[in-house]
């Protein structure tokens, strides 16, 4: 009777092991639609970055990639929703230097830490920093920078809002020049700052090229400067930064990273990782990327992306703290 009961248990042991690799199979992430938080407006840099791996992503996954758009507080608003979200990896953050960085850079009681609370999928692509000028403004940048320095406190310029990377740009800016007294006007995303630029609401905006790039040709506003080690083939014709200024090393980029809530499991992060290292390999992907110039990267994973985030932790600090944007 022991040994029926024994061989009945182990025969018992085995059905409840097939069936539960059978459901794990059966239910193989992802199995429903994933939600990309992007937390800016629709219509900006990281926005149209998003929405073009999402593409990319849902192709790989095989499964509907939605992006959700949760602006506010510089990128907050949508970081945290993500943060309190469940660790299933249906919930995703397009995050970039402002909700990584700076948030925790400029804020005395952060609501989130950007290390510790996500766990990071990939640092996805970066994007160059112009400034531009409405297309009455007369000369370039050299003459807007000499403008300010007889004119301290009479030139405004916009960004896509306080505290984001393109407004420490901005501020980079002025405090490697000498400390130029030029006004910042936050907007709310690139889609209100760049119109206000063209209304000649503000005198100068930061921006990306990919945002800038199509109204520049257009005649709409001006680039004067671009935040390269060497001139963009896309606007041969525009100077950097270095050469105007005489600075030896100004360059700023607007990178994005691909995060999920703390806790997600090492297998949906893994899963996560291959698909989007082969989405950004994808040939049409990167044309659509060179279109709205955006540099795919693929070699910025896991705990790499997190060492990544960490560093630039460091680098940005002095800007932050010289700027005064220290929040009480």
């Amino acid at each position: 009777m022991m040994k029926l009961f024994k061989f009945t248990l182990f025969i018992l042991t085995l059905c409840a092991g097939f069936i539960s690799a059978h459901a794990q199979q059966s239910n193989k992430y992802p199995v429903k639609p994933i939600r990309l938080v992007v937390p800016f407006p629709a219509g900006g840099p990281t926005d149209q970055f998003a929405r073009q791996y999402a593409q990319a992503l849902s192709t790989q996954l095989g499964k509907p990639i939605v992006v959700d758009n949760k602006s506010g507080a510089s990128g907050a608003i949508g970081s945290l929703e993500v943060k309190n979200s469940a660790p299933d990896g249906y919930t995703l953050l397009f995050g970039t230097a402002s909700t990584h960085v700076l948030y925790n850079l400029i804020n005395t009681k952060p609501q989130y830490d950007s290390i510790k609370d996500f766990t990071q999928i990939a640092v996805v692509g970066d994007a160059p920093i112009v400034f531009a000028v409405s297309p009455a403004t007369k000369g370039g940048f050299k003459e807007l920078v000499e403008y300010a320095r007889i004119n301290p406190g009479k030139l405004q310029y916009g960004s896509a809002g306080e505290g984001t990377y393109l407004h420490i740009v901005g501020e980079r800016l002025k405090y490697e020049l000498g400390g130029l007294d030029i006004q910042h006007i936050p907007f709310r995303g690139s889609a209100q700052s760049i119109p206000a630029l063209m209304g000649n609401q503000v005198n100068m905006t930061v921006d990306t090229l990919g945002s800038l790039i199509n109204q520049h040709r257009a005649g709409k506003l001006k680039i004067v400067a671009i935040a390269t080690s060497k001139r963009s083939p896309l606007i041969p014709d525009v100077p950097t930064v270095n050469e105007v200024t005489g600075l030896k090393d100004f360059q700023a980029a607007l990178w994005n990273i691909v995060s999920a809530p703390q806790g997600l499991s090492p297998d949906i992060t893994n899963t996560l990782i291959l698909a989007t290292t082969k989405a950004l390999k994808n040939p049409e992907l990167l044309d659509k990327l060179n279109s709205i110039s955006i540099q795919p990267i693929s070699n910025i994973t896991g705990v790499a992306a997190t060492s990544f985030i960490a560093k630039e932790l460091v680098s940005l600090r002095p800007v932050v703290q010289s700027a005064g944007l220290k929040k009480e």
